[in-house]
């Protein structure tokens, strides 16, 4: 979470984060942001795709690629990746004549240490750089409604094009026991993380990611600040406010949101590890958040919490429990809880989530009083190659609230990430 390591990081911390997507840490490169952010941070993806992979094919070619990048992170300290990812479903039944969906997504992200390079009080330009388009007439972020399901199958391929999704600085302090963002923010990056909430690589359906589906908004490309560092060895907290109506295709009319309407999105977020080598695997915290009301997107003020408890097991397991509850804001849910395991037979080879969610739809922002609804969701992600995964999966949703002909219906999906 948020301290400098004494030691170096532990077998089990090492195991659980290169399973689950991130990257372990030496003693002299763990810092406070890396224990706010989540597995979809860009320092987190890089350090991530940066480790040796116990691929199944046992096949590395960007060899000489890597070998680059590394030379001009050291000359230069700009940390430079690219991936691409795609995720296409096939649904059982639907409301229309829509039963199939798929997207892709192109990234560039990086993180460029220009202050006190190879020292405790870092300062980075952090960026990513995304184009997001369909393949077909639904993206997969649109097609809950095609469903007649009351929430998000998919939360981040939708048909946006080209996006700015995060560029702001980050500034260690205190000998990296603190840190703080500041420029353009996304705020899934730092609110209520844990190890599988990546959407590129961990769930996919929003009710296992930030939030569990309460918060309202959720804006990246968000004109904002955040501030966090342990109190000690094993409690943190992380504080933000940013522009509730952020537009990724048009950061720059951050400032004027700002100065003209001043909405904004807020979180207050208390945490606990068992100790610097146990990072964000065994973690409890508590998020509180507050949203402006938001005249031109006609919704209300909103509040609610959020909280989350996960402990790895025997370093393969990683059981979890998260939850939520909110008031208006525009949230998916007035109340969600989730719960579920993550697996890893082979640290940085294979990965197993199955996730179960219980959801009471929000009526503010439906307009009408709706079913509670249930959703299952298990993918097993392979690592093909050095840089290549792929990830079939499949949900389940029972009693879709906006589907009163439909007990049931099931997503079969796959999902690739080439990353290099």
């Amino acid at each position: 979470m948020l301290t400098r390591l004494s030691s170096p990081i532990g077998s089990l911390a090492a195991a659980s984060m290169i399973a689950l997507g991130a990257a372990p840490a030496s003693s002299q490169d763990q810092s406070a942001s890396q224990a706010i952010s989540g597995p979809n941070a860009t320092p987190a993806v890089l350090q991530s795709d940066a480790q040796a992979k116990d691929d199944m094919l046992d096949v590395n070619l960007q060899r000489s690629w890597d070998a680059w990048k590394t030379r001009l992170k050291e000359t230069s300290g700009l940390d430079l990746g690219f991936d691409y990812n795609a995720l296409g479903y096939a649904a059982t039944s639907s409301l229309t004549d829509e039963d199939t969906t798929a997207s892709g997504a192109f990234r560039v992200f990086g993180q460029w240490d220009l202050i006190d390079r190879e020292g405790l009080n870092t300062g980075s330009l952090i960026f990513k750089v995304e184009n997001r388009h369909r393949y077909g007439d639904v993206a997969p972020a649109d097609f809950g409604s095609e469903l007649g399901y009351a929430g998000l199958v998919s939360s981040v391929f939708n048909d946006q094009g080209w996006r700015l999704t995060n560029a702001y600085w980050k500034q260690d302090f205190a000998q990296k026991r603190g840190v703080a963002y500041i420029g353009f923010l996304d705020v899934t990056d730092y609110v209520d993380v844990y190890a599988l909430a990546s959407p590129w690589t961990g769930f996919s359906n929003l009710a296992f990611e930030t939030g569990s589906g309460t918060i309202g908004g959720l804006p990246d490309g968000a004109l904002g600040a955040m501030v966090g560092g342990f109190l000690n060895d094993n409690f943190y907290a992380a504080a933000s406010a940013v522009d509730a109506n952020a537009d990724p295709t048009d950061p720059l009319a951050g400032f004027d949101n700002l100065s003209d309407q001043g909405e904004t999105f807020k979180t207050l977020e208390f945490g606990w590890t068992s100790g610097p080598q146990a990072l964000f695997v065994n973690n409890a915290h508590l998020t509180l958040w507050h949203i402006d009301a938001r005249k031109e997107a006609g919704t209300r003020e909103g509040k609610g919490v959020a909280f989350s408890y996960t402990h790895a097991v025997a370093e393969k397991w990683l059981p979890f429990v998260r939850g939520g509850w909110s008031e208006d804001g525009g949230s998916l849910y007035e109340a969600s809880l989730s719960a579920g395991v993550g697996y890893s037979r082979n640290p940085g080879q294979d990965l197993l989530g199955v996730g179960v969610n219980w959801s009471r739809p929000n009526e503010d922002t439906f307009g009408a009083a709706l079913d509670d609804q249930a959703t299952i969701e298990v993918f097993q992600r392979l690592q093909l190659t050095e840089g290549i995964q792929i990830t079939p999966s499949v949900q389940i949703i029972h009693n879709p609230a906006l589907n009163p002909d439909s007990e049931t219906v099931a997503l079969f999906g796959l999902r690739l990430r080439a990353a290099f």
